[in-house]
């Protein structure tokens, strides 16, 4: 690939324009507390069409510095618009410390021509805005990448050709494989996929529209996830069809040709771009960041990670002065050569249970994958069973599905949420430790590995941890769904990933694992008959059989350190 045409000596003289910022961001900028201190007058030149591969106006604002000097340049492409919150937070912000910020709509969205086709003219779209980079008098050559959900996956588009002036990029709540962010073991992430419709549709035309789109979204949500078929319901709750989101809503297989070029997973794994990664633990992108992180390591590239108290959204709110500082403390290491803010190791994350924060080498640390057993006293043990007898069963009914409840979501409900409430429905099972006497750490991934049998040959299996405290208040740590397909009487066994965590259980409280046949409308309901959620029209309640030998693993820490005795040992 070409670099730029022009060197320090033969660069044009630039003058920079006069204007500023506009007044919203600049007022919303100065509501902020907490973040570093301003070091630059910021300057805005809004507007610019640049071209794109095939000549289609990409609509793009340029924020800089108001000095002298060079300055590196951050480029953030967006399918959300350029408008709030994303000038204040990435063009000012980021200008006011020493950048030029390059903030572009991609195409078909806020002003800028083509159609907008999910994830197809990203690589493609970023390629040609850095052509254009090269032949602007301020850009000095070089070139780092920041921003979060989609604005991460247009960031691994441009690196899966990355131009050399690409010396560094921070992936926050990022997304790389759209097929897992609608999609999950082969049920439809329903309430999800929604979401991202109405902000895909509305939010790049300004904050007024977005709003309205949200909240006919909430009103109408009932209607258009509980319609029998699923097919095209959407069009109320979103104002209109969305073809795209029919599309991948209609598409649940990853080896499917729709989705060929769609995960930019394996970019990872040739990656020499220092990479800074950070989601939450309630983030509905988390297993991708993880996902990316192993690669990445096992690339040998640099990288860090952060993981917080987060879902997808506040870590763009409360968790913001910690995003900006971790992500502006690596721009300016690998930007302009001021390593001094690197922290000595390379994760940090944020202990649940013990609300604190520890520094890692690596993730997941060091673990040992334990086996917590169910048993038909709903008890939940470390003692394994002899055999694989059924233990317990329940009912779930489609035409009364099991509600979710918080977890990894896109929406305001995401998060941990006392679940008591839906541990008493007949159709949850509970299984609960003893009260702890030592603390207990946990520490990596957590999966539940299950025998399972059914009466219809077809249902899907969530299942979730739970800290219950010393007054019974039981909130959700991690959780996960599985689908699965049984013969007659014999269980299937199946395991079933429950993302990640890092939570200290406290003496005296509990471990909960809570079992049910969906988490509605989080999830598209199975209908029981083995037809598609998209298609169907009748439903069949299924009976689910739980045996001996189901258990929780949870990884602890390998050197015995908080390994939490119960009361019964």
């Amino acid at each position: 690939m070409a670099t730029r045409t022009h060197g320090p000596a033969t660069r044009p003289t630039w003058t920079p324009p006069s204007g500023k910022p506009p007044l919203t961001s600049r007022i919303m900028r100065a509501t902020w507390r907490g973040l570093p201190a301003k070091r630059h007058d910021v300057g805005w030149e809004p507007g610019l069409a640049v071209p794109a591969a095939d000549g289609s106006p990409l609509i793009t604002d340029h924020y800089f510095p108001r000095a002298e000097g060079d300055f590196p340049t951050l480029l953030v492409r967006s399918p959300y618009g350029r408008g709030l919150p994303w000038s204040p937070m990435y063009g000012v912000l980021f200008a006011e410390q020493g950048f030029h910020v390059v903030l572009q709509s991609c195409r078909g969205t806020g002003g800028s021509g083509g159609a907008f086709d999910l994830w197809r003219n990203e690589a493609a779209d970023g390629r040609a805005t850095v052509s254009w980079l090269r032949e602007q008098p301020w850009f000095d050559g070089t070139l780092g990448t920041v921003g979060p959900s989609y604005l991460g996956y247009v960031q691994w588009a441009l690196a899966s050709d990355p131009p050399p002036e690409l010396k560094a990029m921070v992936v926050q709540v990022g997304l790389h494989d759209p097929h897992a962010l609608f999609h999950a073991n082969g049920a439809l992430n329903l309430e999800t996929t929604l979401a991202v419709g109405a902000g895909m549709t509305y939010q790049h035309q300004g904050m007024a529209p977005f709003v309205k789109a949200t909240l006919r979204l909430q009103r109408r949500l009932g209607e258009a996830t509980t319609a029998q078929p699923l097919r095209g319901a959407h069009a109320s709750a979103l104002g209109g069809e969305v073809p795209w989101l029919d599309e991948v809503m209609t598409h649940p297989d990853a080896e499917d040709a729709y989705w060929d070029g769609a995960s930019m997973g394996e970019v990872a794994e040739r990656h020499a771009v220092p990479t800074s990664l950070i989601t939450g633990w309630h983030d509905a992108l988390a297993d991708q960041t993880f996902e990316q992180y192993d690669r990445l390591r096992r690339a040998g590239c640099e990288t860090s990670l952060l993981v917080g108290p987060w879902t997808h959204t506040s870590a763009l709110q409360q968790g913001w002065p910690e995003v900006f500082a971790e992500s502006l403390t690596w721009l300016r290491a690998h930007l302009c050569g001021d390593r001094s803010g690197l922290r000595p190791t390379r994760v940090r994350v944020h202990v649940g249970g013990e609300d604190d924060w520890r520094d890692m080498e690596d993730w997941p640390p060091a673990a040992v994958a334990g086996p917590w057993f169910a048993t038909a006293q709903k008890d939940l043990t470390r003692q394994a069973p002899a055999g694989s007898a059924p233990l317990v069963s329940f009912r779930y009914d489609p035409s009364d599905p099991t509600p979710s409840l918080g977890g990894p979501l896109l929406s305001r409900s995401a998060g941990s949420r006392d679940n008591r409430t839906l541990e008493a429905r007949d159709d949850v099972l509970t299984f609960t430790s003893p009260p702890l006497t030592e603390p207990l750490d946990v520490l990596g991934p957590v999966s539940a590995r299950l025998g399972v049998s059914t009466d219809t040959g077809h249902a899907d299996v969530f299942t979730r941890l739970c800290d219950v405290d010393a007054q019974g208040r039981s909130v959700n740590i991690c959780d996960g769904l599985g689908r699965l397909r049984t013969d007659g009487q014999e269980p299937s066994q199946v395991t079933v990933p429950m993302s990640h965590t890092a939570h200290r259980f406290a003496v005296g409280h509990r471990i909960r694992w809570q079992i049910s046949g969906g988490a509605h409308p989080r999830y598209a309901r199975n209908p029981g008959t083995g037809e598609s959620p998209m298609d169907a029209t009748t439903f069949a309640p299924v009976r689910i059989t739980l045996h001996e030998g189901s258990a929780l693993m949870l990884a602890t820490p390998a050197d015995g350190s908080g390994s939490g005795p119960t009361e019964n040992g």
